[in-house]
């Protein structure tokens, strides 16, 4: 592919939702065709590319699933990539493959009929038993997403695209297997899944998921936003006399969340740390403190009961790590009919693949939980009808307060009932610290991105929970 080529796909990247490089440094280095669904008509091609994009400090891999046509293509005008001459293809048009239906109808059947391509590399289509898809049905792409892309066919399946990627498994495929083929409640069971074994590095490369579509699901951060705004409606009334309180629904998850643990407990490694292990997270959460004092001065009075939070853990003897969530919060959950599920198991976004898939102590999936039950009123109270009366403001962080402290509680108390253990000193030493892990770095995340919600976080520091 020459220069010009090049130059017409770093200006689509840069344009993308989902390249996470924007206000950096960086260079579109090089662009691989690694594989080609079968099944195109004469006059179009689908392919996956491979396009490795430099920084001044390192590389990273995103994934271009792309259609040609010999022919330009009106009804996908919105989705142009460029228009180059290939030499394989000849002249091309050539647009985003999850644009077009007739590509992704290409896909869906490859998940139906596992096939193979040979055409510089191989693609396969892994499928479980047990579902059968519905190859009629059109695909929609989803336009909320931001770091991966999401096609739903019809009201059967929904695909997840990952557009960063890294060698090796990925953690939301291989959980959602093992919790599909356990037979979990609590997860859109897992239809299927798209890698490639990289011929440059020898190593897989997992590119896309195929799920049960949820589509009757309501987002958990939504539904607890409009109960937040009900108790906020009913200024004489308290946050379990609403019609609309939530303390009920935070149990039941608190209850799927227990099980979603045991069943991976079940079927992924659990291990027991020592004292150095306990030592070496005390020292990593004191690290990342010091990384934000940095960016955030407002921190500096809490440092003190922030390192001290920290330091306890050093007087643990042993901590118990196994597969977790590792980024849980009440946007990576839905309520269906049947009960809670919960999405999304890739992990922390920013940390590298290697460190996602490392166990971890359940502790941490509930102080994010915990920290999304404080965050839903707070929110409504910054963004709401009235927020900016300054008469109100206190009552409205009164009510806040009173909604999260109702809903952590029914959600922790159903956690360790389910797990059939009370919160020990050694638990609660561990919850502790991971809540205040978790408040440093939404800190950082505010002050960098949201300025004005800075004071969400800086609030639960005057807190105790």
């Amino acid at each position: 592919m020459n220069a010009p080529h090049i130059d017409e796909l770093a200006a689509w990247i840069g344009d993308a939702r989902w390249f996470a490089g924007k206000g950096r440094e960086w260079t579109l280095t090089g662009v691989r065709r690694v594989g080609e669904v079968l099944g195109a008509p004469e006059g179009v091609r689908v392919s996956i590319e491979l396009a490795e994009i430099s920084y001044p400090d390192g590389t990273e891999l995103y994934q271009l699933p792309l259609a040609y046509y010999a022919e330009p293509q009106e009804r996908l005008a919105h989705a142009l990539v460029g228009e180059w001459d290939d030499d394989d293809f000849g002249h091309a048009h050539v647009y985003d493959a999850l644009h077009d239906r007739e590509s992704m109808g290409l896909w869906l059947r490859a998940f139906a009929a596992p096939s193979e391509s040979t055409a510089r590399g191989l693609l396969h289509f892994h499928s479980l038993p047990g579902h059968e898809l519905d190859l009629d049905a059109h695909s929609t792409l989803f336009s909320g997403e931001q770091s991966n892309s999401s096609v739903a066919f019809g009201e059967d399946a929904l695909m997840k695209v990952f557009r960063k990627v890294t060698p090796g498994v990925n953690p939301d495929i291989a959980i959602h297997q093992v919790l599909t083929e356990a037979g979990s409640s609590h997860v859109a069971a897992l239809y299927g899944w798209l890698d490639l074994v990289d011929e440059e590095t020898g190593s897989t490369v997992q590119l896309a998921m195929l799920q049960q579509f949820l589509r009757t699901a309501s987002d958990g951060w939504d539904l607890a936003l409009a109960s937040v705004r009900n108790l906020f409606a009913e200024a004489d009334l308290h946050a379990d006399e609403v019609g609309g309180d939530f303390a009920g629904e935070a149990a039941r998850l608190g209850v799927a969340l227990a099980q979603v643990h045991a069943d991976l407990a079940a079927h992924f490694p659990v291990e027991e740390r020592d004292a150095a292990a306990a030592g070496a997270l005390a020292a990593a959460m004191a690290g990342r403190l010091d990384a934000a004092l940095d960016v955030v001065p407002d921190l500096a009075p809490h440092e003190e009961r922030l390192r001290q939070t920290f330091a306890r853990l050093r007087d643990l003897d042993r901590i118990e790590v196994q597969q977790v969530h590792g980024d849980l919060h009440l946007g990576q959950t839905l309520r269906t009919s049947k009960g809670w599920k919960i999405v999304d198991f890739e992990g922390e976004p920013a940390k590298p693949l290697a460190e996602r898939l490392e166990p971890d102590s359940v502790w941490r999936d509930v102080a994010g939980m915990i920290r999304s039950f404080d965050y839903a009123p707070r929110v409504v109270a910054l963004t709401g009808a009235g927020a900016d009366a300054g008469a109100e403001t206190d009552q409205r962080n009164y009510r806040a307060a009173e909604w999260s402290a109702r809903n952590r509680a029914a959600f922790l108390d159903a956690y360790t009932t389910q797990r059939g253990a009370d919160l020990d000193p050694a638990a609660e030493t561990l919850l502790d610290a991971y809540l205040a892990d978790k408040v440093v770095y939404e800190a950082v995340y505010e002050a960098r991105n949201r300025p004005g919600w800075l004071s969400i976080p800086l609030a639960a520091l005057g807190e105790t929970r």
